[in-house]
């Protein structure tokens, strides 16, 4: 094809993976933090620190992960057979993870420790290969746009879709069993996603890997010194920080401040429903004046929404939920344009030095976002504790409580957001440049 563009069913398929990465890096981020302060009855530091140290991790193995599915050989291609093991061991551990049987607390905390653990291993090697497939499937900038918005909104969807239902689920059966069900559930989301990405990305045009010259740490050097996409990475990581801090925030934000359960779906859909519309005009947008401004755009419609989010302990409900979607209109153009610049920067670098690093670029990006979702709820925990928060089920949370969980929630993130156009501002790259 010599314009470079996809079939739908291809566009669709791979799209379809991001029903479990909408899945995995949406219900931990919202439901495992309550469920260790609330359920398990440990403080918000140590549940803070059990949330965010798997994903740490992966900052270490994402970037094997890329060189691994780089130098993999075989006849499915070299990232296909990684989207069906990783993902099937993810859905297998996600399970798992809020099945603990009943013990004590100290054992109930490493056995979700031990879970997250191997869910954020086997995610790395499921996520890395998935985000490496769009700048193998076609060189063309739009085009790649045209993809990501297919990818983003499906996310947006499964996130909704996840994000809603999972408080539900729990809150309808109630405790410990609530909590079982609900990670079975999403288990079962997550394993559609996988299966799906699998057989509709077999007929995907991806190109020859060839896998960069030299180290994992000689590459890595390469790819730090790639000035604007490590731009854009910095940008996205603080951007995604900022995204844990409202997701971690969410259930705390309607039961202990608004004293209503069923305001976490209304305002979880707030956040999230606007990208289902939206997704697609962000992407009209993109094209019209360039990713970049389009990217600038969104996020300071998320920061200004996160603002007004700051009043939720005295506006009324309404405002509240305006700020929130307001968010969420924001949201869905800082899911779109960084996904659609992060293979153009690679693309660049394969250009520039003959030397193909699309999956120690995608690595590395991976890890940033893990980094930037987990360090987000491991912050809003440790706000929680200096607010002095109370663990357990039945706990009345002081004033100083309540106020912290509306800074994590919103001021913390708005002030994130501006904080991360610093670095977005500085990135140069364009159409021109990239389809050169």
């Amino acid at each position: 094809m010599t314009d470079h563009v996809l079939p739908r069913s291809v566009r669709i398929g791979y799209g379809s993976g991001s029903v479990a990465t909408g899945a995995f890096g949406t219900v931990p981020g919202l439901m495992l933090l309550p469920y260790l302060t609330d359920e398990v009855g440990i403080a918000a530091i140590a549940a803070g620190f059990i949330v965010f140290l798997p994903k740490a991790w992966d900052v270490v193995l994402n970037p094997v992960a890329g060189r691994i599915s780089d130098r993999t050989v075989d006849p499915r291609g070299p990232r296909r057979p990684w989207l069906l093991r990783a993902g099937i061991a993810l859905a297998v551990c996600f399970a798992l993870l809020f099945a603990a049987p009943d013990m004590a607390t100290g054992l109930e905390a490493a056995w979700v420790l031990v879970m997250f653990l191997a869910c954020a291993s086997a995610y790395a090697f499921f996520q890395v290969p998935y985000v490496s497939m769009p700048a193998e499937m076609t060189p063309s900038y739009d085009e790649r746009t045209r993809l990501m918005t297919w990818r983003v909104a499906i996310l947006a969807f499964t996130i909704l879709l996840a994000g809603a239902t999972a408080p539900i689920i729990r809150d309808e059966v109630g405790g410990r069993d609530g909590y079982r069900l609900m990670g079975v559930a999403m288990a079962v989301i997550i394993l559609v996603g996988v299966l799906s990405a699998y057989r509709g990305t077999r007929a995907a045009p991806l190109g020859t890997v060839q896998p960069g010259a030299g180290t994992l740490r000689d590459q890595l050097r390469i790819v730090a010194g790639a000035r604007d996409f490590r731009l854009l990475l910095v940008t996205f990581v603080v951007q995604a920080l900022a995204v844990g801090c409202v997701l971690a925030g969410v259930d705390y934000l309607a039961e202990d401040v608004l004293d209503s359960t069923g305001a976490v779906t209304v305002l979880f859909a707030g956040f999230v429903g606007p990208a289902l519309l939206l997704t697609p005009i962000w992407s009209a947008v993109g094209q019209r004046i360039g990713k970049k401004r389009g990217y600038v755009a969104s996020s300071l419609f998320l920061a200004v929404g996160a603002l007004v989010a700051a009043l939720a302990d005295t506006a009324p409900f309404g405002v509240l939920v305006g700020a929130v979607v307001l968010m969420g209109v924001g949201y869905a153009g800082c899911q779109v344009f960084p996904m659609a610049m992060m293979p153009d920067a690679a693309a660049v670098d394969a250009r520039r030095t003959g030397s193909h690093r699309i999956g120690v670029y995608t690595g590395v990006w991976t890890a940033g976002e893990t980094f930037g979702l987990a360090l987000g709820p491991a912050v809003f925990a440790l706000v929680l504790q200096l607010g002095g928060y109370r663990s357990g089920a039945d706990a009345v949370q002081p004033d100083s409580a309540v106020t912290a969980i509306v800074l994590g929630f919103a001021l913390l993130p708005a002030i994130l957001i501006l904080l991360s156009l610093w670095w977005l501002s500085r990135y140069s790259l364009d159409a021109s440049e990239v389809s050169a």
